[in-house]
């Protein structure tokens, strides 16, 4: 079960567009078989979240531009494989998405200092995307922050994108007497983030509620609504700091949010995936 974020127009109010479900597709069902899947497959499989197939074959060639897409003809079958920086970004997000952990005090924090120059604003811009997308919060102009158990994926994130000759990174402590909370609150925008897990809570309890009715699952109706559960949930993991409890506002939703997610991929990931690898190969 794999999947990435990838920097996508948002959800709003359960609306996924095409080429975000082609990104959930190829994350959750193409790595076991070579990062591949066919056109005719791909079609297959969108039909079946109510896509039609020029929108498929569009957003197929929108995720070529962007370079995570290449074409590979087999057997006179036309088909896309997942170019080696897509296979990257999906690795990276497997355990963000499936198996994310939530930062402790001993985690301390990690800080990234950065000066681009103006005639390169464009790194800028790609810079400050990436952190945000990390989870990194801002403490002050050209200074972004999280917990140290960021480290390692913001170190690789720099490298990736040879970013690093930009960027200075350190780990330290907080040594102040107090304020903290405070503190993370102007570093980092909990209150629409709060929003954002509120939303996902609306959208998929009714899916928990239909689902625990359910004695046989529907292998069809279980890949229709893990793929769209999937791709709802990819980007929160993203957008949260992943900040120890005491730090985050009382009764914090994005816990009620993760258990759903995870209660509700544990019921749908087989039932979906058996009717998916059936779709892929033509049945």
């Amino acid at each position: 079960m794999r999947v990435t974020t990838v920097e996508e127009a948002p959800v709003v109010a359960g609306v996924v567009q095409p080429r975000q479900l082609i990104v959930t597709l190829y994350g959750l069902y193409a790595r076991d078989d070579g990062g591949r899947l066919s056109v005719a497959a791909l079609v297959r499989l969108l039909a079946g979240l109510g896509v039609d197939e020029p929108a498929v074959r569009s957003s197929i060639s929108r995720l070529k531009r962007r370079g995570l897409l290449a074409p590979d003809r087999r057997d006179g079958s036309a088909g896309y494989v997942l170019t080696a920086a897509a296979r990257e970004i999906l690795d990276d997000g497997d355990v963000r998405i499936f198996a994310r952990r939530r930062a402790t005090e001993a985690d301390g924090w990690v800080l990234v200092v950065f000066s681009v120059p103006e005639s390169e604003r464009e790194k800028r811009h790609a810079l400050r995307t990436q952190l945000s997308r990390l989870g990194f919060g801002t403490a002050a102009p050209g200074v972004w922050i999280a917990r140290g158990h960021r480290a390692g994926e913001v170190s690789d994130m720099l490298r990736r994108l040879r970013l690093d000759g930009y960027a200075q990174l350190f780990r330290g402590e907080h040594l102040a007497a107090g304020g903290l909370p405070s503190a993370v609150r102007a570093w980092w925008d909990l209150d629409g983030l709060r929003d954002l897990y509120a939303a996902f809570l609306d959208r998929h309890r009714p899916l928990r509620a239909r689902w625990s009715r359910r004695r046989t699952p529907d292998q069809a109706a279980a890949f229709a609504d893990y793929v769209r559960l999937v791709t709802d949930w990819r980007r929160l993991p993203y957008a949260d700091p992943g900040l120890p409890l005491h730090l985050l506002p009382p009764r914090w939703n994005g816990v009620r949010a993760a258990e759903l997610f995870a209660e509700l991929a544990d019921r749908l990931a087989e039932p979906a995936r058996v009717h998916a690898r059936q779709l892929i190969a033509g049945r």
